[in-house]
């Protein structure tokens, strides 16, 4: 039989590309691109959700803190949806003295039982200085007879003993509501007379619903009056260690049904029922002092409910968003904001333009590739207008390639704006232990070993290698800041380490890129990367309100961007070409390195020297915090004056030592001959041991940053080292770290307002009641975002800094014409 050959086109286009099974389609699909698209859907039904709690329960984040939460590990407090501050003795006094000044009464009243009085005594002792274990009689006395006053603060509280709504309790109320001066916090608490001889039963019920149902309207015309009014539920006891007569007759179904009684009666009047305390109670019921009394650690969580509700809507900490109002918007803000609408409405309107002349026939182009310099913008340019004059219709490609980055910027800056200038989305505390930091850092690592694939590149700290380093940097980095890890030492030494080797390696970088190419296009791309550093930064000072210091690390990797520029710029540039010409140029690079650090030291030496440079205007502004205050900067200087420089200098003994092939990395084989690699291997490793070492045998922080200045560079070069010095792993490389470290930048940058919140001082809630789930649903959007962010930034790159340095000049010019009213309005000038 013969085989009769099939020529048929698509045959045969069928026959070449085989249909790909489902699995392989569902691996295709899973790309960033579906990613963001999947978290854009995820963020629209959180809205939604969000929006439907507001609608039915409300915004107010005061319900929030004293109707619910839970406890975290070792028994810290956490409300439901927002964060809340703890409260020192002398963050408590500066409140009350601050209310005071401006003529407010701090005046609370605490009736009720013994437990209301417990309260209340603890109430007072907050205000006891910390320090002072010999307390004056007089504040004792004052305590214990439940009165107590200080004319420094303006400040009243006083304990009134009540068992039940009876006629005195309610004169009692009716006095203060004829006083001059109503007190600003009212907290009841009681059951009835006879509450400790057990037997509650249902006529017992009955009577003391009505019984509370004469506080009602007393209540709501204390409300009337500008005075809050809490309920505090009855706690629960510990019924198998009660060991006092009166108690050992109650039972809590008795308690539990008193206190559906309170919530019923309580429910439609202005009072508001403390459930938050009762939760407290009950959660540390097995720690309950007789079995009946709430424990120190109970009441001091109270406490510190009722100095939040208090005191965060005028104190404004940053980690204190319970009963704290929004922060207001800027002229500048809503200006911002403007000129991104407008890039999102000339987008939609392009792109019904572009479908209203699909209906019509007309027919479209689509570059095959984006354009990347400013020659290609122009080129497309011209295409569309040929295309226009020869009838063909054409959407401008190059300007829908500029307003559509712009257009989903705003999009995201909105959802910025959102999450963290707004109470809409809910915040908690971070919370440290040693599960929550090294489980996610473990999770991590062996994500990162799992995706491990061979590297195109043999050379030492090639480009994947330098990417992997960034990508586990800032993923450690990040869950440092999630759990709040700081307040562990030896994990905040490494993580300074971790971020000094960040910038080690950029100085490693920008010199051998110097040193390759001889400075050849160095202007134009000294603006690409600060373009790379600062774009989106500045996008948040403008629509965030925040200054530029307060994103740190960006100031930090400018500057020093600028000074290796200007360093390796200076007359004579420096080169491998130029070293080889002239060896003389070798002595001109040494001299640089001297210089540079004398420079440094000088200013490190003289902190007056360094406030009289960086304050000077008007670059003050980039330098200084909210508060017009400088020391954050010079933290974060001092900290690693010296990191970059000993990056450029390893760089160039890298190439100096490679040139003389001292070493030789272009092949798979090892750096050395085997003798040589142990023994190097077992001083890297020496180098890296003796940090972890030095981190855990130090105890003051200052003292370890000051020592960490000078050492930083030891670790880094042993970790350079043990990376490289096998063939096997220089020339793998981790693709999971990789692609993260390709957007490491943004990731920082991102972290501060969508995935943490509070301006990184709490957590972004988006799923409450789910700590895991929502960890996990607000890092993808995070990720998904940061990704965004990063491709935005890379493709407006070349209609910012185009390859003609006289066209960046313009463009650079027209920056700072921009930034003139912005710098006066903010008092730059």
């Amino acid at each position: 039989m013969t085989e009769v050959l099939d020529l048929n086109p698509l045959n045969c286009e069928t026959l070449a590309t085989p249909r790909l099974s489902k699995a392989e389609h569902l691996i295709q699909q899973l790309n960033a691109a579906n990613a963001k698209k999947v978290a854009l859907l995820m963020v629209l039904g959180f809205v939604a959700y969000h929006g439907i709690l507001h609608w039915q329960y409300g915004s107010d984040s005061c319900k929030w803190l004293l109707s619910k939460g839970r406890f975290k590990g070792d028994n810290e407090w956490q409300p439901y949806g927002c964060m809340m501050h703890k409260y020192t003795e002398t963050d408590t006094r500066r409140c009350l003295r601050y209310l005071a000044f401006w003529g407010n009464r701090n005046y609370f009243v605490f009736i009720g039982d013994e437990s209301v009085r417990a309260l209340y005594q603890s109430f007072i002792n907050h205000l006891r200085p910390s320090s002072d274990d010999n307390i004056s009689s007089p504040f004792l006395a004052v305590s214990q007879a439940g009165e107590f006053e200080e004319g420094q603060l303006n400040m009243h509280a006083r304990y009134i003993y009540a068992n039940e709504a009876d006629e005195a309790l309610l004169n009692v109320i009716s006095k203060f509501e004829e006083a001059k001066e109503l007190p600003v916090l009212f907290i009841f608490g009681f059951t009835y007379r006879n509450f400790l001889a057990g037997n509650v039963t249902d006529e017992i019920v009955k009577q003391y619903t009505r019984n509370l149902m004469r506080l009602v309207v007393p209540f709501d015309q204390l409300v009337a009056h500008k005075a809050k009014v809490l309920w505090k539920l009855q706690d629960r006891i510990n019924e198998d260690i009660v060991t006092q007569t009166p108690w050992k007759e109650v039972l809590n179904d008795d308690i539990d049904l008193l206190n559906q009684a309170a919530k019923t009666v309580f429910r439609y009047s202005e009072a508001t029922v403390w459930n938050a305390a009762w939760q407290i109670a009950n959660g540390l019921v097995d720690s309950a002092v007789d079995g009946y009394k709430l424990s120190e650690l109970g009441l001091r969580h109270e406490v510190q409910i009722l100095i939040n509700m208090y005191c965060n809507d005028y104190m404004n900490y940053n980690d204190g968003t319970c009963c704290a109002s929004a922060e207001p918007y800027t002229n500048l803000q809503i200006v911002s904001y403007s000129v991104l609408g407008v890039c999102v409405i000339l987008v939609i309107a392009m792109l019904l333009r572009r479908w209203l002349m699909h209906l019509r026939g007309h027919t479209f182009y689509t570059p095959l590739s984006q354009p990347t310099t400013y020659q290609d913008i122009h080129t497309a340019n011209a295409a569309v207008a040929g295309g226009l004059s020869s009838g063909k219709s054409s959407l401008a490609l190059p300007i829908m390639d500029f307003f559509t980055p712009l257009a989903m910027l705003a999009v995201i800056m909105g959802y910025f704006y959102l999450c963290d200038r707004t109470n809409f989305f809910m915040k908690e505390n971070k919370y440290y232990s040693e599960f929550s930091f090294w489980i996610p850092v473990g999770y991590v690592f062996a994500l990162g070993i799992f995706f491990t694939e061979e590297s195109r590149f043999t050379k030492v700290l090639n480009r994947d290698q330098t990417d992997e380093l960034k990508g586990w940097i800032m993923l450690v980095v990040l869950i440092y800041y999630m759990t709040g890890a700081h307040r562990v030492l030896p994990i905040h030494m490494h993580i300074k380490l971790l971020i000094s080797s960040y910038l080690f390696i950029n100085g490693y970088s920008q010199f051998t890129y110097m040193w390759q190419t001889g400075g050849n296009s160095a202007f134009v791309r000294f603006f690409q990367v600060m373009f790379r550093l600062n774009f989106i930064t500045v996008i948040l000072c403008f629509c965030m309100n925040r200054p530029y210091q307060f994103y740190y690390f960006v100031p930090l990797l400018s500057f020093w961007m600028c000074v290796i520029y200007f360093v390796l710029s200076l007359p004579p540039r420096i080169s491998a070409q130029s070293v080889e010409s002239n060896p003389l140029h070798y002595l001109y690079l040494v001299a640089k390195f001297v210089g540079c650090f004398s420079v440094i030291t000088i200013l490190f030496m003289s902190e007056v020297f360094f406030e009289r440079i960086f304050l000077t205007r008007p670059w003050k502004a980039l330098f200084v915090s909210t508060d017009d205050d400088i020391h954050e900067w010079w933290y974060q200087w001092k900290l690693d004056r010296y990191t970059v420089t000993f990056g450029m200098i390893f760089a160039a003994c890298f190439h100096i030592a490679q040139k003389h092939s001292i070493f030789d990395d272009n092949n798979h084989g090892n750096l050395f001959a085997r003798r040589t690699s142990i023994t190097v291997t077992l001083l890297a490793l020496l180098s890296v041991c003796l940090y972890t070492t030095f981190s855990f045998l130090c105890r003051n922080e200052q003292e370890c940053e000051e020592i960490h200045s000078y050492i930083v560079f030891i670790p880094i070069v042993g970790y350079i080292v043990l990376r490289n010095i096998s063939g096997i792993l220089r020339t793998r490389y981790s693709t999971f770290f990789a692609w993260f470290g390709r957007i490491s930048l943004e990731l920082f940058i991102c972290q501060y307002h969508i995935w943490l919140a509070a301006d990184r001082h709490g957590v972004l809630v988006l799923l409450p009641g789910f700590p895991t789930l929502n960890m996990i649903i607000t890092s993808f959007i995070f990720v998904c975002a940061s990704h965004e962010v990063h491709r935005i930034t890379q493709t407006l790159l070349p209609y910012a800094v185009p390859s003609d340095w006289k066209l960046v000049m313009r463009n650079f010019v027209i920056f700072l014409i921009i930034l003139i009213p912005v710098g006066h309005a903010d008092g730059m000038f």
